[in-house]
């Protein structure tokens, strides 16, 4: 039997991957990093591990688990962050399960940022985070501003014991608090500096059509309604309430930007799309301003 180092599984798994079809969007966009992540579980590396790390050597029982991995990925279609229970968002790794959906937000390098340059981060004091899951937009915010205390809601008992146990497994359980509830409702008189929302943004006839991989996912994450908006008015109407007086609320909506984008200029409410440097789109920005001015008609 040839030794097999690890660079040369990761080609071979990336090829196999490939030949498959297999959809990538859940914590990776292409066959060699998927296989790179899975080659990092199997054999203990660091996420970014180098040169020297792909020329190990691989013991069979290592080849075996590592193929058999790649193999239940390729016959399921399941995201392989549910395969291995866990994904990394913001350089943070956090257990995952198929109750919540696969961190994958451009989110990220906003809450590096501070939220800059439209909050400053230094002032920055109360977050929600709306949807939470597993918790991941909370709890990086909380690890990347110590001064910050962040609420983390979800409407999903499961989702909640997830995000709970990813609260302590960072150990920020006194600054983030994890809460049971349908959007805002049950954060009656808190406010805000910024409301973070990854809702469900999906419209209805488009579920069918998602690649197999998202069928692994919770549909609560994902269907919102006939143009994917339904739980993104409900934030429209109720966020000036939660907000500080420079408060913003940062929506993400994906596939949903085009319907938004209309739905804001209807309503007369002023957003701007951000930008990232390491891709992502379909992410608004609105200050508080701009939703007070339009419930009283100005």
């Amino acid at each position: 039997m040839p030794a097999h180092n690890v660079e040369t599984l990761i080609r071979q798994a990336a090829t196999d991957m490939e030949s498959a079809g297999l959809f990538f969007g859940h914590g990776t966009d292409n066959a060699i990093d998927e296989a790179c992540w899975a080659a990092s579980h199997v054999f203990g590396l660091a996420p970014d591990f180098g040169d020297e790390a792909l020329a190990r050597k691989v013991s069979e029982e290592e080849r075996e688990r590592f193929e058999a991995l790649v193999t239940e990925r390729i016959e399921t279609r399941k995201p392989l962050a549910y395969l291995i229970g866990e994904a990394w968002f913001a350089g943070l790794a956090f257990e995952v399960d198929e109750n919540v959906l696969v961190p994958r937000s451009p989110l990220a390098e906003l809450i590096v940022e501070g939220f800059a340059p439209w909050v400053e981060p230094n002032q920055l004091r109360r977050v929600v985070d709306v949807g939470t899951g597993s918790g991941c937009l909370a709890i990086a915010t909380a690890v990347y501003w110590p001064q910050v205390k962040v609420d983390a809601v979800d409407i999903s008992p499961e989702a909640i014991a997830l995000a709970r146990r990813n609260v302590e497994r960072h150990g920020v359980s006194d600054r983030v608090e994890v809460i049971e509830s349908d959007l805002l409702d049950a954060l009656a008189g808190r406010r805000y500096d910024v409301i973070l929302a990854n809702p469900p943004y999906v419209p209805t006839a488009s579920m069918a059509e998602l690649p197999e991989e998202y069928r692994w996912e919770p549909a609560l994450g994902l269907e919102a309604g006939e143009d994917g908006l339904d739980l993104v008015r409900r934030l429209l109407d109720t966020a000036a309430d939660h907000l500080e007086e420079d408060g913003v609320l940062i929506v993400e909506v994906g596939e949903a930007a085009e319907g938004l984008e209309t739905l804001l200029l209807e309503r007369g409410i002023e957003f701007t799309w951000l930008e990232f440097e390491h891709g992502g789109d379909g992410v608004a920005l609105v200050e508080r301003g701009a939703l007070v001015s339009r419930i009283h008609g100005g």
